[in-house]
């Protein structure tokens, strides 16, 4: 693992986070946990209300290592098998600090018994830094989260998801397209699907092979506070991607990253995004739509208080030729553009190599 074997202590974890200018007092009821981040100290300090330890389901109890170099895939399976089984109102599943989890890809599946399923993650947890750990397995995804309700997943700014994308980078056709087993697919880092009344907040996100976070087929769902990076040559790494989804909010989270640092595809209504910081990347785009004259079906998107640095775009729309159906009742607001190339770019005539796609006329 080059470096990265042994735990990290919390000295480290609290310099990094306290670099990002982190600093979290807050009560956050929803999840049930009271939790106090002293500056001054390398020790965290965790206080459950209402919540008694056989509430919480440790990892380190089934089996998990946190030394960043053990498979310790089983134990989060069956900690989640556990939680998501448990006849409580609240299960928490729980990754504590000062450690380093490797994990292989693992859907964790719903639903569940509990009503609502807490995720707590104040360690770090990392993909394996080999393509061929997906080998004989779905090369798009690292870890999944399917057909969950009150999924609520909080890292308290301490949490960190590591996708060690750079091998993957490294064989990318879209930058490598000389090599002999180049690859077009790489994981996204997390994907929820089917995911309602749940939500992702106070993590770190960082070096996905491709996709950070994509949410399909999820209602009422919430990302704050979330912190997303990736260098800006990397190829397809967008921050979030959203399709097929309704009644969403994005909010208050810093994104750099390769691609998008936001992207909304087809079939999604109602959502707002608020209070982000994007760049380097490609700004915050819907579409592209419409591909193959697919019939469109997005409406009532709100963005409202953006920052773009350096990114290629900031504000975008991106349609296929012949595409049908509708894309309405969408604001763009109060937005700040720093070293924008195409600050407000719609583009209707939409091809994914330029100059590579013939006119066509719709049918």
């Amino acid at each position: 693992m080059s470096g990265r074997c042994g735990r990290r202590n919390m000295a480290s974890l609290l310099n990094a986070f306290m670099s990002e200018n982190i600093y979290i007092y807050r009560i956050y009821g929803v999840f049930g946990v009271l939790l106090f981040v002293l500056a001054s100290s390398s020790s965290l300090i965790l206080t459950c209300c209402g919540i008694d330890e056989p509430y919480y389901f440790n990892v380190i109890n089934y089996g998990a290592t946190g030394d960043g170099c053990t498979d310790d895939s089983q134990a989060f399976a069956e900690a989640w098998d556990a939680a998501c089984s448990s006849s409580l109102e609240s299960a928490t599943l729980y990754v504590p600090p000062e450690t380093i989890f490797l994990v292989d890809p693992i859907i964790f599946h719903g639903p569940c018994n509990a009503p609502i399923i807490n995720f707590l993650i104040l360690g770090t947890m990392i993909a394996p830094e080999s393509p061929r750990s997906w080998d004989e397995r779905d090369a798009s995804v690292w870890l999944a989260f399917k057909d969950m309700n009150g999924l609520k997943i909080d890292g308290y700014g301490y949490g960190v998801i590591d996708g060690q994308g750079k091998s993957w980078w490294d064989q990318s056709c879209k930058y490598h397209p000389h090599l002999e087993e180049c690859t077009t697919l790489a994981p996204t880092a997390w994907k929820f699907l089917g995911c309602n009344e749940s939500g992702i907040r106070n993590l770190k996100f960082i070096n996905s092979a491709q996709t950070h976070i994509l949410l399909k087929g999820c209602n009422h769902f919430i990302i704050q506070n979330l912190i997303i990076q990736s260098p800006a040559n990397t190829p397809n790494t967008d921050g979030i991607h959203i399709q097929s989804s309704h009644h969403l909010l994005i909010t208050n989270s810093t994104i750099a990253c390769g691609d998008d640092c936001i992207s909304i595809g087809d079939y999604v209504s109602d959502m707002e995004i608020s209070n982000i910081e994007c760049g380097p990347g490609h700004g915050i785009s819907i579409g592209s739509l419409g591909k193959g004259g697919n019939y469109v079906q997005v409406e009532n998107i709100h963005i409202t208080n953006a920052i773009f640095n350096g990114t290629s775009n900031g504000a975008r729309i991106k349609t296929w030729q012949v595409g049908r159906g509708y894309l309405r009742r969408v604001t763009f607001e109060k937005l700040v553009f720093q070293g924008v190339k195409n600050p407000i770019i719609i583009d209707q005539n939409y091809c994914n190599v330029r100059g590579g796609c013939e006119e066509q006329e719709l049918k």
